[in-house]
């Protein structure tokens, strides 16, 4: 008895220390440098074995001097360092000296190899002495060769250098086609996505406070972020979290900034990448790391993949260029869309994505259930814009002159990036010319140089081309001063900028909709400069083909887009699909006749019409000219002085385009309070001009 328990207790002692035992032991890992060695033993044995030693025989110093007499071999070799002779065997003798039953078999490196014996001589005197009686006596035929002998390793270098060069080549390939990552060829299949978390060092932790403007935008997100944080708040009630957010917008605006401020807020897993990432020369690639993608973010969820530019491998199914090849591009969409919404469930992983270009999106990728929201990043607005210049000037040593409302009001049409691009462009402008602080003159002219190009003020004219560009410039000038909807006029210059060897820069109306009247008293104002050069030069010139070019889209856009033609009303030829029509476009060659000559009637309507106008006000056309040659820039208030108060000018606006006005609600109160005031005001304008 006692011994049986004796045993159990060893027994037992052996369980319980065997698992110990089993977790000390760390497992053999099979790596990538397991697969080298095992490539590199192949070609070794491969090269070992074939050298069959069939193919050689080692015979004593008498049975060599009677091979010799018997003339058998061809080619002697002397090692005068080991005291052996190789002997090649002439193929007529293989027979006889090796067997008949042998075979000389080849070798895959070195390729055919002969027959040969090997004896140790005395020296390698008495070898020459017996060399030279037994050839004087029996006619031997043989060539000697004399050699110094060398080391075993040296001849085990000799024989592996072709094989290190085939390793060394295959793992160089391998490297570079992999993207030269660790792994080799195996991590091609690895996503490439970057993580960020509270454990990256490198992560600067981007808030909704660091995101001017786009308070819409942010207002969809956060609720995003608030249900990552209490999702027992969605939870109770029998929401669910939203699988996927897509970001639209033009570039610059802020998808980017804003994904980074979700992942910020939500302070959890962020995977970063681009849709270009997935794309490979592998065929298959794409799928695989769309699925090692989806993996990780499911072993660290609740976490957001943000995935930048999905357009690169988003785009619709079935407009592949080969003509029905097989795309990777489509597979890799197919895996995408599978991972977003398959029968596989991905509880707490949130997908962001960007893209500028959403009209070429796949429709699956489209439905709710993978994107289930699609947000708006639109331009910023004027007081976005405003709220954009206090984020980007905390940084930047400015004056009592800077007005962030003035700044707002002169980039119409900026987006974020652009809005940051004047301020760095202001404060290099202020440090090259020895400034303490950048001044609002700093500022306009960063605007100018971003707008207009780098000002070339030692670009050569001729007195002939200066005096046209003025009457070109100042028929811009004088249409937007006296059409109504015509954008209120800033500034003009003769000085050259990039291209443009003259510009003027207008103040565009924010409007959310356009007339038939506004688009033709804009076309008006643009065909004012050649318009200029035909009535008072009696010539023409190539300075209006960007007037020109720009007069003819919008003509087209009004005719096949709008609808305002009176011979083609209330028709649209825009597909929003973006599919483009195919190969063939949606009306007939008739219709696209009538297109061309609404077109041209539009055109020529504004066009004689600037003539006219400019005839009615000659005098202070030619005024104008003058003092653009002059001064080279003149701004509002030179036009004021010629042409008198601007006649258009409503209350709201005059209010609006005072620099010193901090409150524009106040300006609109102001305006509700007696809302017959500006009707009256504009009455005795109209009385008195």
């Amino acid at each position: 008895m006692n011994e049986q328990k004796n045993a159990n207790n060893n027994s037992n002692k052996q369980n319980n220390k065997s698992p110990k035992d089993n977790n000390n032991k760390k497992p053999v890992k099979f790596g990538v440098n397991w697969m080298y060695f095992l490539i590199l033993l192949m070609l070794g044995a491969i090269f070992f074995i074939n050298r069959d030693p069939s193919n050689n025989r080692n015979v004593n110093w008498s049975e060599f001097q009677r091979l010799m007499q018997d003339n058998s071999f061809s080619e002697l070799s002397v090692n005068l360092n080991d005291n052996k002779v190789i002997a090649k065997i002439k193929p007529e003798k293989v027979n006889i000296i090796l067997g008949t039953d042998s075979l000389v078999r080849p070798n895959p490196l070195l390729g055919n190899p002969e027959a040969t014996v090997t004896v140790t001589i005395p020296s390698a005197d008495r070898f020459s002495d017996f060399y030279e009686k037994t050839a004087s006596a029996y006619g031997i035929d043989a060539t000697v060769k004399y050699e110094d002998g060398h080391s075993l390793l040296w001849s085990i270098l000799v024989n592996l250098f072709p094989v290190l060069v085939l390793v060394f080549l295959w793992v160089f390939i391998m490297r570079r086609m992999s993207g030269g990552g660790g792994g080799g060829i195996f991590s091609v299949g690895k996503t490439k996505a970057q993580i960020y978390d509270k454990s990256s060092p490198n992560s600067k932790k981007v808030t909704f406070k660091d995101v001017a403007g786009l308070s819409e935008a942010k207002q969809e997100v956060e609720e995003i972020v608030d249900f990552l944080k209490n999702p027992g708040k969605y939870t109770d009630l029998g929401a669910k979290i939203p699988k996927g957010a897509l970001l639209v917008g033009p570039p610059g605006t802020g998808k980017t900034l804003l994904a980074k401020a979700v992942a910020g807020e939500a302070d959890v897993p962020f995977f970063s990448l681009s849709g270009s990432d997935f794309v490979e020369m592998f065929v298959g690639v794409g799928a695989s790391r769309v699925r090692d993608l989806f993996r990780q973010a499911k072993d660290k969820a609740p976490c957001i993949v943000f995935i930048d530019e999905i357009d690169a491998v988003g785009r619709a199914r079935g407009r592949n260029p080969n003509m029905g090849a097989n795309d990777e591009r489509e597979n890799t969409l197919n895996q995408l869309l599978t991972e977003m919404d398959g029968f596989g469930s991905n509880s707490g992983v949130i997908i962001l994505a960007a893209t500028n270009r959403v009209d070429i999106l796949d429709k699956a990728l489209l439905r709710a259930g993978r994107f289930d929201r699609q947000i708006n990043v639109d331009l910023p607005e004027l007081n976005e814009r405003k709220e954009i210049f206090v984020v980007h000037l905390r940084n930047i040593k400015i004056d009592e002159s800077v007005d962030t409302e003035f700044l707002a009001r002169q980039t119409p049409g900026f987006s974020g990036a652009d809005i940051a691009n004047v301020c760095n462009e202001a404060a290099l402008i202020a440090a090259r010319n020895g400034k303490e602080f950048v001044q609002k003159e700093d500022f306009m002219n960063a605007v100018d140089r971003i707008v207009g190009g780098l000002e070339k003020k030692a670009k050569v004219t001729t007195v002939e081309e200066r005096r046209t560009i003025a009457l070109h410039e100042a028929g811009h000038a004088t249409l937007s001063w006296m059409l109504e909807f015509a954008n209120p006029l800033v500034k003009v210059t003769i000085v050259p900028r990039g291209k443009a060897l003259g510009a003027a820069w207008y103040m565009p109306e924010e409007r959310q909709i356009t007339t038939y009247q506004q688009l033709q008293d804009e076309m008006c104002a643009t065909l004012g400069g050649r318009a200029a050069e035909d009535l008072f030069l009696g010539k023409i010139s190539t300075g209006a083909a960007n007037d020109l070019e720009r007069v003819t889209k919008q003509a087209y856009a009004m005719v096949v887009y709008y609808g305002m033609s009176t011979r083609l009303p209330n028709l649209n030829y825009y597909d929003t699909t973006g599919q483009d029509w195919g190969f063939e476009k949606p009306y007939s060659d008739e219709t696209a006749r009538l297109i061309d000559e609404e077109v041209k009637r539009i055109i020529n309507e504004q066009y004689n019409r600037a003539k006219e106008i400019l005839t009615e006000h000659n005098n202070q056309h030619r005024a104008l000219t003058k003092v653009l040659l002059d001064r080279e820039v003149i701004y509002a208030d030179d036009l004021e002085r010629i042409f008198g108060r601007r006649k258009w000018l409503s209350r709201s606006q005059e209010i609006l385009e005072q620099q010193t006005l901090v409150n524009p609600d106040k300006a609109a109160i102001e305006l509700l309070k007696d809302p017959d005031k500006e009707k009256g005001e504009k009455e005795k304008r109209e009385k008195g001009s």
